[in-house]
């Protein structure tokens, strides 16, 4: 139909809680839309044109049929707009930002299950667990169950009657250990599938009962007299505690649920997904909405939130957001202002904000494309850091005490991307006795910017110190010291998760990986980390030639470094001229150092 009777259109749509499509002269769904009244709704499109922007008149202009499916409430319209907008794909509704297919884990439903990952979903073949936007924690728990479990990896059909007709021979994994030969009969599946239960447990965020599985075990293998198995559970029931440590724990006491935060502007939206389970933050997602027309943050978010539970398969009773939603979630929805459950809404936000930052920021990133590969690496770590200048010059610490001997630090410099070898500076611990990373921190960064502050050369647009927390408010301590806190930017970088450090701030910053600018700050921290063991390495050398040289009568400590100052090596003093020797140290000390060198050499 070429002309679009709305009226008459309008007549037809009823006071009743459902979702409406329009359709353009093509016949194709251009848009989906849910609503408490669908009379009052749709109605608004036609008859209220002077408040609409320029896209949603663009298309009302284009829509020449509507239909409309009434539900019982308006929760129910949510969930049929979410499929209907996955069905038709509509021009004009949002566009979800996150194309990626992210893997699952599952356990399968046949004799002996097995653990797999796959990006591909069959409800038919198991429980799936995921997506893992992040594949480092599901690699993660698939190392710990091959830890605490023996589950089989072939494919073999170990129905009874297979395993009976001896069908199936143990593999290497058998003699390894790895598989206790389910296929030849050798374990038992009600055993095998008591290992199962537990995995199920641990993919849900659950790890009391498998504690209580390998606990109520032990006690059993010791009451045996079986100790040597008894302390297999033990170190089982370590590898259980040791990733529960490691694991981001807010709260024990709050029960599972799910936490939204919502960040938006003209054109887009980003949402952060956080499911929690027995206060543990078990999955983490964040993903990005293309706006079509002018949707507000309420509706977006609670499309999101059908499709984020939906998608990680959470029946969390509590939902905690960052703006209230009108909708009636099927669960208690909560914008929390204190406490631990505040706490996980601003750990939410920070990731959605930095998310949101960093996809804004790639804009700028990429026009500079035409720049040289230093210039966008420093502009994009200005960009993830949030420095107010392009950090041309970088200085970066690091300390060295190997067994607690010949304590050093090493400062290294990166000017425009790269090593400034002339502006490397060590340092030998003075006021600090003994291996303490925090006081020897504190020393250098005070020694080193007294002596920038005395000569009036260059200030750095960037302090890295190698360490987490503790080493950065030590450093923070020494600028406070020197009226240079806050005018410095400076941030901590801890080995083990490669996480970025602000002072006063407890919440880390993750750089993607692959990031050219993490990648710099990685480089430039182990320079400093080469450059400190070198020269920790060279005074220990150094301390103990200067040790073999006070073995002579009249030599000490100060005379033997005067030495070693002039020759480099304790050979070279050996064989070089009696006078060269005497020039340095006088003729008697010179004779004395003969004599000695000649007692060695003669036996």
């Amino acid at each position: 139909m070429s002309e679009f009777d709305y009226k008459k259109e309008l007549t037809k749509v009823p006071h009743e809680p459902g979702v409406y499509r329009y359709f353009d002269i093509s016949g194709e769904v251009i848009y989906v839309g849910k609503a408490k009244d669908l009379k009052n709704r749709v109605s608004s499109y036609f008859t209220n044109s002077k408040q609409h922007d320029r896209k949603t008149l663009r298309l009302v202009s284009q829509i020449r049929k509507i239909e409309f499916t009434i539900v019982h409430t308006e929760f129910d319209a949510l969930l049929l707009e979410n499929q209907l907008i996955k069905r038709y794909q509509p021009k004009y509704n949002i566009l979800l930002r996150d194309d990626k297919t992210y893997p699952f884990v599952c356990v399968t439903n046949e004799h002996f299950p097995r653990v797999l990952t796959t990006r591909r979903i069959d409800r038919k073949l198991g429980t799936f667990y995921g997506p893992f936007a992040n594949l480092k924690p599901m690699y993660t728990v698939l190392d710990m169950f091959s830890q605490l479990f023996t589950i089989r990896t072939c494919n073999y059909n170990l129905a009874s009657e297979n395993i009976e007709a001896g069908k199936f021979k143990v593999c290497l994994e058998y003699h390894i250990g790895n598989c206790k030969g389910p296929c030849e009969g050798k374990q038992s599946e009600t055993d095998y599938n008591g290992d199962i239960e537990q995995i199920h447990h641990i993919l849900k965020g659950n790890l009391k009962p498998a504690q209580e599985y390998f606990k109520n075990r032990m006690v059993e293998a010791a009451s045996e007299l079986a100790f040597e198995q008894a302390q297999k559970y033990k170190e089982k029931m370590d590898v259980l505690q040791r990733f529960q440590s490691k694991s981001t724990v807010v709260n024990p006491k709050i029960d599972d649920a799910d936490v939204f935060s919502i960040a938006s502007d003209e054109s887009t939206a980003y949402v952060n997904f956080m499911k929690v389970v027995n206060g543990t933050i078990v999955q983490t997602h964040t993903v990005e909405i293309k706006k079509k027309l002018d949707e507000a943050d309420t509706d977006l978010l609670a499309m999101m939130v059908i499709e984020f539970r939906e998608q990680y398969g959470s029946q969390a009773k509590e939902i905690i957001s960052n703006i209230p939603l009108d909708f009636d979630m099927k669960a208690e929805v909560t914008v929390p202002q204190i406490g631990d459950k505040k706490k996980l809404l601003d750990m939410s936000l920070k990731n959605v904000l930095y998310f949101r930052r960093e996809r804004q920021e790639r804009a700028a990133a990429e026009a500079t494309a035409n720049a040289s590969k230093k210039d966008r690496v420093l502009i994009r770590l200005k960009q993830d850091l949030q420095l107010k200048t392009i950090p041309n010059r970088i200085e970066c610490f690091d300390n060295s005490n190997i067994q607690g001997t010949n304590p050093v630090s090493a400062m290294v410099c990166f000017i425009g991307g790269k090593p400034a070898n002339k502006e490397y500076r060590h340092f030998s611990i003075k006021t600090v006795i003994g291996p303490n990373d925090f006081a020897s921190m504190y020393e250098v960064v005070t020694r080193r910017y007294t002596r920038v502050l005395t000569e009036g050369t260059d200030m750095p647009d960037l302090i890295v110190i190698d360490g987490g927390k503790g080493q950065l408010s030590a450093a923070c301590d020494a600028l406070k010291a020197m009226d240079l806190y806050g005018k410095v930017p400076i941030i901590g970088i801890a080995k083990r998760l490669e996480e970025i450090y602000f002072p006063e701030d407890n919440l880390p910053l993750y750089i993607d990986k692959k990031s050219e600018s993490l990648k710099l700050i990685q480089r430039i921290r182990d320079e400093a980390h080469r450059f400190a063991i070198t020269y920790h390495r060279d005074k220990r050398s150094r301390n103990s030639l200067i040790s073999e040289l006070e073995n002579v009568e009249g030599i000490g400590k100060r005379t033997a470094a005067k030495l070693l100052k002039h020759f480099k090596g304790v050979k070279t003093i050996r064989e070089a001229p009696f006078d060269e020797v005497a020039e340095i140290v006088g003729k008697d000390r010179a004779l004395k150092l003969k004599q000695y060198f000649d007692t060695i050499e003669n036996g």
